[in-house]
């Protein structure tokens, strides 16, 4: 199949480099003109404006656009004039699937149909396909299906989409809805792994010296705390008939075995919006998500958004007790 894609940076660009390698027909866009220049050189079309990959494309045109939510809406005000009915927009970022009703809602006025796609597989996908958790109408996306097998994993002879990596989730909204709890998990599953990891570096706290004062909680048993572990020895064992493996396992492993104490990091986690989403959506509808919540809230801590309520807790500490704020 022949189709557009706006946005060269590493998921797009593998993206298009996947769907080359399966004999589709990539007409490549990106503002920064190296990067659609860089799949060109593989067999992409490359084009340096909005209005040449939109002429490259024969109607019914089929666009996918992979850029950071917060620019969606700009790369479809700028596209739409130059799309006519019967054309479809595919949003494979990680946009709010409230969005996406809206913007279905406002392009069927032109007969312009839209999907959306999460998509998981990170930088990972053009070896290992990518995930795709698809939400439209179902002969839209149907007609899609040649694009979707080929990115996605494959692998399973006479199986269904799902185990081969895609799967039609339900109508506009349903793809990205999915990826939004998807990510959601991620941050849990990645709290898991960082608390209990956390737990083995401090196994060895038996063999620390521990002041003996009214402010420091005694260690009960010493003897108990003596372990002096290989961490990344532990991650990368446990990648190895665990029932903890996984591929977030993997790349822990990866990362230890590269830096075992991580001097790299500044230990500043980020969020990018889906993990606040899946909670709301939870509060929405009166399902409870703790550790969905704790792991979000984890990553606010690690950013110092803790720091006054700590302190707060000193001050109370003092005025009820008279006990002063030990010194990090």
């Amino acid at each position: 199949m022949q189709i557009g894609m706006i946005g060269m940076g590493r998921m797009g660009a593998n993206m298009v480099r996947r769907l080359l390698k399966g004999g589709h027909d990539c007409v490549a866009f990106d503002r920064n003109v190296e990067l659609s220049k860089a799949v060109e050189k593989e067999g992409a079309r490359a084009t340096t404006a909005l209005k040449d990959l939109a002429a490259a494309l024969k109607p019914p045109r089929v666009v996918w656009i992979m850029v950071p939510a917060s620019v969606v809406d700009y790369v479809i005000a700028d596209l739409r004039p130059m799309l006519q009915k019967g054309d479809i927009l595919i949003d494979g970022g990680n946009s709010h699937y409230h969005e996406d009703i809206r913007r279905a809602d406002e392009l069927k006025t032109s007969g312009i149909h839209y999907v959306d796609v999460g998509t998981s597989g990170g930088v990972l996908g053009f070896e290992h396909g990518f995930c795709l958790m698809i939400g439209g109408e179902k002969d839209i996306v149907g007609g899609l299906d040649p694009i979707f097998a080929t990115l996605a994993p494959g692998g399973a002879l006479n199986g269904t989409p799902a185990a081969n990596g895609y799967l039609h989730c339900g109508p506009v909204g349903a793809g990205h809805f999915v990826k939004m709890v998807h990510n959601g998990i991620e941050y849990g599953l990645m709290a898991a792994y960082a608390e209990g990891l956390n737990l083995l570096a401090h196994a060895d706290a038996g063999l620390e010296g521990r002041e003996a004062d009214a402010e420091t909680a005694p260690l009960s048993n010493p003897k108990l705390y003596q372990y002096k572990l290989d961490i990344a020895a532990i991650a990368e064992v446990w990648r190895h008939g665990s029932i903890i493996s996984s591929r977030l396992l993997d790349l822990t492993a990866a990362g230890l075995a590269a830096d075992p104490t991580l001097q790299s990091f500044g230990g500043r986690v980020s969020d990018s919006g889906e993990g606040r989403w899946t909670i709301q959506a939870a509060i929405d509808v009166g399902v409870p998500a703790n550790v969905l919540s704790a792991a979000l809230y984890a990553r606010f801590e690690s950013r110092g958004r803790a720091e006054f309520a700590d302190k707060l807790l000193s001050s109370m500490r003092l005025g009820f007790g008279g006990h002063l704020e030990k010194k990090g």
